[in-house]
């Protein structure tokens, strides 16, 4: 099964998914053995219990994300024989992709598909309308969740063996590498004429902060998926995570971070915003 990564991005995991009686969506296992371009099922069955295990190891219930189902084909005379499927919630496909041969390109794609497609429904059970949202707030908003992310980040790191600053500020500068084309957060200053005082984070805008944050957030995930050990490993693990993302930004035709305007420090921003709060509250307490 060949696709191209147009019809890849408008249609192929969109086309396939399902929704149940009470409005839950879930995919196919036998329909994403095809989309994902597998030819042997029993290939595709060691996917899933890594996908399994994957699962376990976050502390989620299996039997909530991979549900057994019956599925009868024909095998002639008009005799139908049980194959077997599974039905998978968008976590499961999620696991699922994550372990699939990603040499396959449209593995790649499904990766960022279903991740993106989790941070969505996160995002619409915070009830956070992105779309409607002004530039400033979206960039509060990420901003935030980078400051978070980077915590379990650095945690994630510490636990495959990045300890000291010096090693964890080489960690990241791999992430950076990956995504911004060779350039470690000195070459990102010198790029965008940012001060050595600036904090890169600070002056990004709302897409740029979206790839890092991408990138934080599947990089942590794979080194706890993967169980990765060793310093060396982690480094790599980062690049590799940062060269996803840029890939995929590149076949969706996006613009590369690096070529992306330098915004305003956020912080002013986060002052206005504490100064308006203090004057809300100001007025509250005068009523």
């Amino acid at each position: 099964m060949k696709h191209n990564i147009k019809q890849l991005k408008e249609s192929v995991f969109e086309s396939i998914k399902k929704t149940n009686q009470i409005d839950q969506e879930y995919w196919s296992a036998r329909e994403m053995f095809k989309a994902l371009d597998y030819k042997d099922w029993r290939k595709f069955v060691n996917v899933i219990n890594k996908a399994k295990i994957a699962c376990q190891k976050s502390e989620q219930q299996e039997k909530n994300h991979f549900v057994q189902v019956d599925k009868m084909v024909r095998i002639g005379s008009g005799a139908e024989r049980n194959v077997g499927d599974l039905d998978l919630s968008r976590y499961a496909c999620y696991l699922i992709i994550q372990n699939a041969d990603p040499n396959k390109e449209v593995v790649a794609l499904g990766q960022t598909y279903f991740a993106i497609q989790t941070r969505k429904q996160e995002l619409a059970d915070q009830k956070f309308d992105f779309n409607e949202k002004s530039e400033t707030e979206k960039r509060l908003f990420l901003r935030q969740e980078m400051v978070e992310h980077n915590k379990q980040l650095a945690e994630a790191a510490k636990n495959a063996g990045v300890i000291k600053p010096i090693e964890y500020a080489i960690f990241q500068n791999w992430g950076y590498k990956g995504l911004y084309n060779g350039l470690d957060a000195k070459g990102i200053h010198k790029n965008k004429e940012l001060k050595k005082s600036q904090n890169i984070l600070d002056h990004m805008g709302s897409t740029e902060l979206a790839a890092n944050l991408f990138r934080a957030t599947q990089t942590e995930e794979k080194l706890k998926r993967d169980e990765i050990k060793t310093k060396k490993k982690a480094n790599e693990t980062h690049y590799e995570v940062g060269k996803k993302v840029r890939k995929t930004i590149e076949e969706l035709g996006g613009t590369m971070p690096e070529n992306l305007l330098v915004a305003d420090s956020i912080k002013k921003q986060l002052k206005a915003k504490k100064q308006k709060k203090k004057i809300e509250n100001t007025k509250t307490k005068k009523k």
